[in-house]
């Protein structure tokens, strides 16, 4: 049995057991909470980890997910999967557009154009306040298809585990096909991928593309999970949040991203006691990470046990 497809069912027996193991609610809350980050932390690592393009504004995709299921099902009266398609396919479009030129970008220069784009992403929700709410927010509808409606900690964390394993099963599918190679070269050396025959510009576009609409999925779930958004959520400080989930999880490690995101949802939790120096403990936490484990937590894990078995 591949190694992916193990990760991919302990994954799945891990999500089938949680709910057992949960005691009350709040516990709930926080693992949906956990499970939609790692959508796009899975899809983020794709562009970042294994293709080697950095994203600093990834949280305006996702804020334009969560700001079309809200405006739509609000104001126009859609139905809460026809906004998640429509706002899914409008951040695809927007992405493609704007890949090809971005994409041409390296290095600090490709870094301060996403985060130029997540910046006007965020401004312009901000400002757009007859349709968003502008910084006051917007209140969003329950989920729901067919008159069903997704309601209580334990359906609401069955959507979220699903959508958890459906964009796990991707990604891993997608790095062990010709695709995925190709992607991994070109964050090797581009020059040598185009040597080789690579239309890097497409396959960066694709990744690009994919990664975003996987945001905006998990965009319009959180929306209409939380009840309530805002324009932060769309914000600079959640894109530098999801970048650092990537790499303390591990650059291209597909369960690395959801461990960093398990990590870093759960830490503002768990330092609450540090009354006044949450922040302070958490940035410790983090440069220690980065000192000791340069490669994020599952890749250097995973090497320490292979050096020990060739010891």
């Amino acid at each position: 049995m591949k190694t992916s497809t193990r990760g991919l069912l302990i994954l799945a027996v891990v999500l089938a057991v949680l709910p057992l193991l949960l005691p009350n609610s709040y516990y709930f809350d926080v693992a949906i909470r956990i499970a939609l980050n790692a959508v796009v932390v899975v899809g983020l690592n794709l562009l970042m980890g294994y293709t080697g393009q950095i994203s600093l504004g990834h949280a305006g995709f996702f804020g334009l997910g969560a700001y079309a299921s809200a405006v739509l099902t609000a104001n126009y009266n859609w139905p809460p999967f026809a906004a998640l398609a429509a706002g899914a396919a409008a951040t695809g479009l927007l992405a493609f557009v704007l890949a090809r030129p971005v994409l041409k970008l390296k290095g600090h220069t490709l870094a301060m154009a996403t985060l130029g784009l997540g910046i006007i992403i965020s401004i312009a929700i901000n400002n757009e306040g007859q349709w968003t709410g502008g910084p006051d927010g917007i209140a969003v509808g329950a989920l729901s298809a067919f008159g069903i409606e997704v309601a209580g900690e334990k359906q609401w964390y069955a959507v979220a585990a699903v959508l958890l394993l459906a964009v796990t099963w991707l990604a891993l599918n997608l790095i062990d096909s010709p695709v995925g190679r190709a992607l991994q070269a070109i964050h090797g050396s581009e020059v040598a991928s185009r040597v080789a025959g690579i239309d890097t510009t497409r396959y960066k576009v694709r990744v690009f593309v994919l990664s975003a609409v996987v945001a905006s999925i998990a965009g319009s779930i959180s929306a209409h999970y939380v009840g309530f958004i805002t324009p932060n959520m769309a914000g600079f400080f959640h894109s530098i949040e999801l970048v650092t989930m990537v790499v303390v999880g591990g650059m291209a490690s597909v369960f690395g991203s959801i461990l960093g995101a398990a990590l870093l949802t759960l830490l503002p939790q768990l330092l609450s006691a540090f009354e006044g120096w949450e922040v302070v403990v958490f940035g410790a936490i983090l440069m220690a990470t980065m000192i000791f484990l340069p490669r994020g937590l599952v890749p250097s894990v995973g090497l320490m046990f292979s050096a020990r078995k060739r010891g």
